[in-house]
């Protein structure tokens, strides 16, 4: 799937606030997400993660050999291996981050913590391996999130770098996707505040 910096654009509008209920695409992908924690504050994190990232997908040149990672949240930097991890990261983030990173190597059969720069990579509009922009993240009870992706209607996308950024975040499991009707999206968005 191939993103362009217009995509990139709206998709970072997105993640910085909640898209209009009538700008939605016909289906859209769920991941139902049980979180540790208070889920607003899951959101929260997990959009601290994807916001530079999408913004670097606008702005960055990725035929650099590394991408600036200053306005990535230290916490993900260190759970993560390679560049800004350093010897030793993980013991530096956070309870939440190292479950989250536990969790999504039993969730993937094993799969190993993604290098930071290998992951920011994915955003790169040339990418076609992310198959998938973030749409938006509702509060479905009080350990529930749903985040919700554009996936262009496809069940079946690569989803392992979102994957990785929902865990590290303090998933303690993600169930889908699964494409539901926008709907299904709208009537959550509109029965509860912008989490």
């Amino acid at each position: 799937m191939m993103h362009t910096s217009d995509s990139l654009a709206a998709e970072l509008r997105r993640v910085r606030e909640r898209p209009d209920t009538d700008a939605a695409p016909p289906v859209l992908s769920l991941f139902a997400v049980d979180v540790a924690g208070d889920a607003a504050a899951y959101v929260e994190r997990l959009r601290s993660v994807l916001a530079p990232a999408v913004r670097l997908g606008c702005t960055a040149d990725f035929e650099q050999e590394s991408l600036p990672v200053d306005e990535v949240p230290g916490w993900f930097a260190a759970v993560g291996t390679g560049s800004g991890s350093g010897s030793g990261g993980e013991e530096r983030a956070p309870q939440f981050a190292r479950a989250g990173r536990e969790a999504y190597a039993e969730h993937t059969g094993g799969g190993r913590p993604w290098d930071l720069q290998d992951w920011l990579y994915r955003f790169d509009p040339d990418e076609d391996s992310r198959g998938w922009e973030w749409w938006d993240a509702t509060v479905a009870g009080p350990s529930r999130v749903h985040v919700w992706v554009d996936s262009w209607g496809e069940s079946f996308f690569g989803c392992q770098d979102l994957l990785w950024a929902a865990f590290t975040a303090g998933a303690v499991r993600v169930a889908g996707p699964t494409v539901q009707k926008a709907a299904a999206w709208s009537a959550e968005r509109n029965s509860q505040p912008n989490p």
